[in-house]
Parts: C-alpha cells; sequence; structure tokens
C-alpha cells in the first residue's frame, strides 16, 4: 500500500485525481438527502451517482459518538453536504473521524480528501491495500493528508471501545486490491458495510423525489416517447434500473443497432438534453419485469450480495466471503444492517446473515448463463488478458 508519506501532493495530482467523477450524472447538480435512520444516533447522507440516467443512491453514514461524530464511506463535496454536517456538528459535536472503508470504492476513495480538507481536524482512517490506477502513488500525492492518515488494522481502529470492526479481504484483483472494513456500532446496534452486502428497495428511494429523470428516461419503451412522471412509470423506471446496476446487461434487454436508435430520436419535444435528444437504445423484452421480482421480491427490502459483484470481485472468493458474513454474526447486538448503497436501515441480526451464509454456500454461484451473461463475458475476458486472478484468492 502506498504510505502515508510527507511527500508534498502535486496540486496537477490533486485535480487529476477527480476527473473520474466529472462526467457521472447527475453533472454537477449533485443532491444531497439527509435522513435520519437511528434517532440522535446514526443519519444518512445519500446522493445519486451513474451514468446516463443509469443512477442509483449512493450513501455517507454519520455515527454519533460519544466524543463528536465519524463520517463512514465519504460522499462528493458539495455546499449542500457540508452544510448539512455543521448542523449536525452544531447538535452533536464535531467530526472527529473520517474511514474510508474500501480500497477499491471510487465513488468512496476519490471524495476522501475533499472531506479531509473540509474538516481539517478530523482523522482520516483508510483501508490496507490503497491503490492507483494507472500509475501507483503514494496517498499524499492523491491527496490524502499525510500528518491525519492512518492505516485501519495495520495501525488500530478509532473509537474501539464504541465500535467493532471486521475485515473482508483483502483480495487480489489483478490491477488492484479489494478490500472493506465493516463496523458496528455498539449503541445503535447498526452495522456498517460498504459494498459487500445490499438491500434493494422495492420501491424507488426518496432521493428520486428532488429530479425523477433518471426513472422517467427508464421508463419509455421508445426514444420518441416523451418523459412522463407517473408513480406507475417511476416504479417502472427503478426496477429498469436496479437491473442495469445489477447486471450491466441483463437478459430481458436488447440494445438496439445505430439506425433504429437515430430513427426514433430528435422527435418533436425531445430535443433537448434532459431526454438525451430522444437517444434510446434500449428494447425490453415481454416479462421483463420477472428479472427484477427474482432479484427483490415483493415486500421488504433483503440482505444480499449484489450481483455486479458476486460476478466481478467475489467469483473466486465465495469462501472467504462466506467466513466474513459468518464472523458478523459473532458481533454482539446486531438489529440493522447500513449498507452504502441502496436501503437503509434494514433489519438485520446474527440469523438473517447465518441464512444468508447458508445460501450462499449452496446455491450455484457466480453464474455465467441468463442475467448474467454480460458479467461473466467481462469475467472472462479480464481473466484470458491476465488482468484478473483465475484462481481463488488465498
Amino acid at each position: 500500500m502506498p504510505a502515508a508519506s510527507a511527500v508534498p501532493t502535486p496540486p496537477a495530482l490533486q485535480r487529476w485525481a477527480w476527473w473520474p467523477l466529472l462526467p457521472l450524472y447527475p453533472y454537477g447538480r449533485r443532491r444531497t438527502l439527509v435522513r435520519e435512520l437511528i434517532p440522535g444516533q446514526v443519519w444518512s447522507l445519500e446522493q445519486l451517482q451513474g451514468l446516463l440516467y443509469v443512477a442509483v443512491p449512493i450513501r455517507m453514514t454519520v455515527v454519533r459518538l460519544r466524543r463528536g461524530l465519524m463520517l463512514y464511506a465519504p460522499l462528493p463535496v458539495t455546499p449542500e453536504l457540508v452544510a448539512a454536517l455543521r448542523q449536525l456538528e452544531a447538535d452533536h459535536g464535531p467530526v472527529r473521524t473520517i474511514v474510508l472503508p474500501t480500497a477499491s470504492g471510487l465513488e468512496h476513495k476519490l471524495p476522501a480528501p475533499a472531506l479531509a480538507r473540509a474538516f481539517p481536524e478530523a482523522e482520516l482512517w483508510v483501508t490496507p491495500g490503497q491503490w492507483s490506477f494507472p500509475l501507483r502513488m503514494p496517498l499524499s500525492w492523491l491527496g490524502f493528508p499525510a500528518a491525519r492518515t492512518r492505516v485501519l488494522f495495520e495501525q488500530g481502529v478509532p473509537h474501539g471501545d464504541e465500535l467493532l470492526w471486521r475485515a473482508l479481504g483483502p483480495f487480489d484483483l489483478g490491477i488492484g486490491t479489494f478490500m472493506e472494513a465493516a463496523c458496528l456500532h455498539r449503541a445503535s446496534g447498526s452495522l456498517l458495510v460498504t459494498d459487500a452486502l445490499v438491500a434493494i428497495d422495492p420501491h424507488p428511494p426518496e432521493i428520486f423525489n428532488a429530479d425523477p429523470t433518471p426513472l422517467l428516461f427508464h421508463a419509455r419503451e421508445r426514444g420518441d416517447q416523451p418523459l412522463e412522471d407517473t408513480p406507475e412509470l417511476r416504479q417502472r423506471g427503478w426496477r429498469r434500473l436496479v437491473l442495469f446496476a445489477s447486471y450491466l446487461r441483463p437478459a430481458p434487454l436488447t440494445v438496439l443497432d445505430l439506425p433504429d436508435v437515430l430513427r426514433r430520436a430528435f422527435a418533436p419535444g425531445l430535443r433537448n438534453p434532459r431526454s438525451h435528444f430522444g437517444l434510446y437504445p434500449f428494447q425490453w423484452h415481454r416479462n421483463w419485469e420477472d428479472a427484477f421480482l427474482a432479484l427483490v421480491p415483493e415486500g421488504a427490502p433483503r440482505v444480499q450480495v449484489a450481483p455486479v459483484l458476486e460476478r466481478l470481485v467475489f467469483p473466486r472468493a465465495r469462501d472467504a466471503l462466506v467466513a466474513w458474513i459468518r464472523s458478523l454474526t459473532e458481533l454482539p447486538e446486531i438489529r440493522w444492517l447500513v449498507p452504502a448503497h441502496y436501503a437503509a436501515p434494514v433489519p438485520c441480526g446474527a440469523e438473517i446473515l447465518n441464512e444468508l451464509a447458508d445460501e450462499l454456500s449452496t446455491r450455484s454461484w457466480a453464474p455465467d448463463e441468463g442475467n448474467w451473461s454480460t458479467l461473466a463475458r467481462i469475467d472472462g475476458a479480464l481473466v484470458k488478458l491476465g488482468l484478473v486472478p483465475s484462481q481463488p484468492s488465498a
């Protein structure tokens, strides 16, 4: 891992480290939704992030500790986000700790330096195995404050009397390392995780109320249809967004040829950026909703492993993932799961986690067919090129 050394950060590299965020939805109009998850103890700051209207919620969790606040899984810094944190500071004490709980999640890694600069008194804790691509550079060159950056587990853990920590990984991804640090906030019973576990909302999350355009865009059947707003269309758009985010190209979807796309583009009323000028290259097959219901049954969100991670990150690490999940069951008094994506808080406990571990141990793992086929082709191509390992992680 690049050490948090005293090497000064070249300003040009600080700016370069942010470039991947620039083309991502919502294109500089990022809103932040604040929700109180556990009264007086845990809050969720949520934004949308995606590409070409394939947008899903992303979360930073704020936890109240005895000496102030901890921020888990950084989000892009905006005036609205900082204002929300200042209000929490006024009510519950200063931000003492910022935790980057992942080695590979760019959506959390890239905002971490700016968030640390916004709260210069806070310590920044990062997981081991941090890496950059295409060049491996010291963390300080990527904007991480050298004097305030600590490495989880290697240099201890923050607030060990109030938080219990469990590491998943490291796993060799070829070009880098996957590692995630979960923690249990003992006072609230909230288990904070980043990417390994999710619980997907059956219905569109509240964050879309500020701008439902991604839902309405994908609710259409043709590019020349207007973006109409109804509860039914929001629900349809959400289901399709989940399938995109989970499988990249689910089985009940055909990507149209360019002539077909252009034939329906630039229709009256759609010649604007919001509608992408009528460019809509998707055709959904009959009964496509069956794919969503297989992933997200009706009712309350269920704890699961996101398909895209199962097929691209964990295909050769099932045993290690299952062992980590079982280790979480040993933590005392888990009542809630708070992931960095999708629904939160979700009821959780040892029984639910053991059932998930049993399911993962017995069912088909990282399949190659059906909705998984695009992910399987990507994984196969990466293995063939030697960019990811072909054997299970140690």
